[in-house]
This record gives structure tokens, C-alpha cells and sequence, in this order.
């Protein structure tokens, strides 16, 4: 198999992925408990930067054409103009820190959990200024009820894409390994 298509095709499956696991949320108040940033913590680790940043990207054009893929099975425009939709532009950039991070480190838990949550900063930062602004809550209320009630939640997701994202990324590197062997 052509080592282009594996790559396509494990992104398409990261995204898949994110697609799966994003819409499953627990409504808590305008932003829910969502497990999208666990499937870009998972797909970061399996993936390199730029193609799991694209796996995310994929998710979002979905998203925005409609498809129910983003937190409570919602999709389109809206969402992103909603009060979560800081936090779902907030993801792109946590994605390529969580990848930078991931690319030297991915064997060293203590530095991925920590590289994570300061990715996770990121969104927060984005989705509460725009919670803030979308809801013209000040942004210490916005921060009450778009983060404080996820900082625990986050990081349970974190440890485990911890333990479970250097595991994937070992058990499909053979997978890259065997398609170069062939080629020789």
C-alpha cells in the first residue's frame, strides 16, 4: 500500500474520530462536558502536527456543513457563532501545541500531561473571551461557567490520552514501518 494512502487514510480515521466522539456531551449550562478535546488529544498523539491538525480541520468544515458532529449532535454556522464556538476555534491552536509537544516528548507522560494542559489554556482563553462576548456575560463570569467547572473533567482526559495515545502512536508506527520496508 502507497504510504500516501495510509497517511490519508489514518487521518480520515482520526477525524472520523473526533466526528464520533465530539457530539457526545453532558449539557451543564451554556457549555457543556464534551469529549471532543479528548479525541484531538488521541488523534495528536496517533498523528504528526500538521495531519492531525488537518484531521480537526476536516471535523470543523463537517461541522459547518451541517453534519451533527459537534457537542449535543449539533452542526452548521450557528454553532460556531453560539456560545461554544471560542472553544471549538480555540481547539486549532491547542491541536498544534498538543502536536508540538507530542513530536518530541510523546514517550514522557509528566511532560505530554503538561504540554496538554497548557494546550487546553489556549481554548479555554478563546472560548471564554468569546463566551464573554456572545453572551455579554464580563469575562470573570464567562471563566465561572465556561472553565472552572471542566479544569477536573480535562484533565482525567488528559491523563488518559497519556496513557492510551503513546500506545496507539506504538501500535500503528508499524504499520508507516512495514510500507518503507516494502519499499526497499
Amino acid at each position: 500500500m502507497n504510504k500516501h494512502v495510509i497517511y490519508l487514510v489514518t487521518t480520515a480515521l482520526m477525524a472520523a474520530l473526533i466526528c464520533i466522539l465530539g457530539p457526545l456531551s453532558i449539557p451543564i449550562g451554556p457549555v457543556p462536558i464534551s469529549l471532543t478535546n479528548l479525541a484531538i488529544y488521541i488523534t495528536m498523539y496517533v498523528l504528526d502536527t500538521k495531519r492531525g491538525s488537518l484531521a480537526f480541520i476536516i471535523y470543523l468544515l463537517i461541522g459547518l456543513c451541517g453534519l451533527p458532529v459537534f457537542s449535543g449532535f449539533s452542526g452548521g454556522p450557528a454553532k460556531l457563532f453560539g456560545p461554544t464556538g471560542g472553544y471549538i476555534i480555540g481547539f486549532i491552536p491547542m491541536a498544534i501545541v498538543c502536536g508540538l509537544v507530542f513530536k518530541h516528548f510523546y514517550k514522557n507522560k509528566i511532560i505530554c500531561i503538561i504540554g496538554m494542559e497548557a494546550a487546553t489554556w489556549i481554548a479555554y482563553l478563546c472560548g471564554t473571551g468569546w463566551l464573554a462576548y456572545s453572551t455579554h456575560m464580563s469575562f470573570t463570569k464567562a471563566l465561572s461557567v465556561g472553565v472552572i467547572p471542566f479544569i477536573i473533567v480535562d484533565l482525567i482526559k488528559i491523563v488518559i490520552s497519556a496513557f492510551i495515545g503513546p500506545i496507539l502512536k506504538e501500535r500503528i508506527r508499524p504499520i508507516f514501518a512495514y510500507q518503507e520496508e516494502a519499499r526497499i
